[in-house]
């Protein structure tokens, strides 16, 4: 399988590089050129392309002839960076490739997620906050995933709760909303979350799906693990 990594030199697409090197991928990086070297460890063992990852012309470019593309949509500053990135995988994957995008849990697809006082307060508070900086805007990734899920294209886009660094503690389980008691811990190893991503690619099952996940060992999975 040939895959293409959309946002590769960062702590996710690192992660996603090598796993995706252990099962055996041919893999394309695409990152700012500014952070190439953060790539220098994966060096002769993939391609990168250089590039704003929502220029279209570089996207067009590095998922040429690829099987699946994995995508990181960072709502990166107040110019729709993460809307430019998803349209331009939507415009230029090849026919049936699979297209797996990261997000977090804020971003819904029918409207039945549950959140909690917290999280809401922080998507209130904290993102007109960060639009105001100018640092970021998540009203950007929000319009992003909206893209992807009025697509006719072979699409998954996987919600991560909060992450930390730390171990695998293997593949995340998930749910198709957030509320759902099995992720109350609100929890999954950064490591995990790129785990998940490349599972996804031959996981047939997630297509058309929006699946929140969370740690197979946090505290909510396993107790829900032991009701079952």
């Amino acid at each position: 399988m040939r895959v293409c990594i959309v946002g590769a030199s960062g702590k996710l697409g690192q992660y996603m590089v090598q796993h995706a090197l252990d099962r055996g991928y041919e893999v394309v990086g695409v990152c700012r050129e500014q952070s190439v070297g953060k790539l220098d460890k994966f060096k002769g063992r993939i391609t990168v392309v250089p590039g704003a990852t929502n220029d279209p012309d570089v996207i067009r470019r590095a998922i040429a002839g690829c099987d699946g593309v994995l995508v990181v949509l960072v709502p990166r500053g107040v110019q729709g960076y993460s809307t430019g990135t998803a349209q331009a995988v939507l415009d230029h994957a090849p026919p049936g490739a699979r297209l797996v995008f990261s997000c977090g849990w804020h971003i819904t697809r029918d409207g039945q997620d549950v959140y909690s006082s917290k999280l809401k307060a922080l998507v209130k508070i904290g993102g007109p906050l960060a639009r105001l900086a100018r640092f970021a805007d998540l009203n950007d990734q929000v319009e992003a995933c909206n893209r992807v899920f009025a697509s006719d294209t072979r699409w998954t886009v996987v919600r991560g709760s909060d992450l930390e660094d730390g171990e695998s503690q293997g593949l995340p389980v998930w749910s198709r909303h957030v509320g759902d008691p099995i992720l109350e811990s609100n929890i999954t190893r950064r490591v995990d979350f790129a785990l998940f991503m490349v599972a996804a690619l031959e996981n047939d099952e997630l297509i058309h799906e929006a699946p929140a996940i969370v740690s197979r060992q946090s505290p909510s999975a396993l107790a829900h693990a032991a009701s079952d």
